[in-house]
């Protein structure tokens, strides 16, 4: 049956960033996929509030507390989840962010560090992430990752540096891993979010959604099905493609980027 293929059944799903947004409501759709998750993000409240939804699935969920910046907790992370599991099946590389101190600044107010925190906080977690599970993957000669872009890495937005430049970086990091992988029966994808507002603020800045054709911004809940999906059997011919779900956001050209062109008469 076609619904068979899209179960997660007693699969083993790392989410990273899985605390809060985006991250908790895959977590919980994954669960009520099948899998088990582990659990991570620096904010140990967080974690424990998505594990709670997870069990109530009936799923287990191992919570462990990592800084995705640093290469070291990821490996510590890693290895924990095959310490618990014995294999990793799915990785969902979702932590990420802006810097609200950076961002806007002109170029030359950016510091080092700033710039150094915005690239490895959305692109080298991602990529030692992957770094740290993938030879375990290859062991299996199996297993699904999904990094999480943005329709930023897409095209440009006024003084955004960090969070864009790194975006780009992960959709570029996706058809590396793709095509190196492949052979290993490893398929690796990214989601490309548009605006998925999670306050009043963001929905004032994004006028509430009215620039995009389906006149909404995205909810949490609506990546899960996408992400479960690209994790499952029936997504097992898919490799290095990026999936933009956004409400129509890009295709329709429409983006607040600060800059308003000037028409004839």
């Amino acid at each position: 049956m076609i619904l068979d293929s899209l179960k997660l059944t007693d699969r083993i799903a790392i989410i990273t960033g899985a605390g809060r947004g985006l991250g908790r409501a895959m977590a919980v759709k994954f669960a009520q996929a099948g899998a088990h998750i582990v659990a991570a993000s620096r904010t140990v409240a967080q974690l424990e509030i998505t594990a709670a939804e997870v069990r109530e699935t009936g799923r287990k969920c191992l919570v462990i507390p990592t800084d995705v910046t640093s290469s070291e907790a990821v490996n510590r992370m890693t290895a924990a989840a095959i310490a618990e599991f014995g294999r990793i099946d799915i990785l969902i590389n979702n932590a990420g962010g802006g810097d609200e101190e950076a961002a806007g600044k002109p170029i030359d107010q950016i510091t080092d560090e700033q710039w150094r925190r915005g690239i490895d906080t959305n692109l080298s977690s991602q990529f030692f992430a992957a770094r740290a599970v993938i030879p375990q993957m290859v062991r299996q000669s199996r297993g699904k990752i999904i990094n999480i872009a943005s329709g930023y890495g897409l095209r440009g937005a006024k003084n955004s540096y960090m969070y864009s430049c790194a975006k780009g970086g992960v959709i570029q990091l996706t058809r590396s891993l793709a095509i190196t992988y492949a052979k290993n029966n490893l398929q690796i994808n990214c989601i490309v979010p548009g605006i998925f507002p999670h306050n009043e603020e963001m929905m004032k800045a994004f006028k509430g959604g009215k620039f995009i054709p389906m006149g909404r911004g995205g909810d949490d809940a609506e990546v899960g099905p996408l992400a479960v999906f690209l994790a499952s059997d029936a997504a097992d011919h898919i490799n290095g493609e990026l999936v933009v779900i956004d409400g129509g956001g890009l295709a329709g050209g429409i983006l607040p980027t600060g800059a308003v062109p000037a028409l004839p008469g």
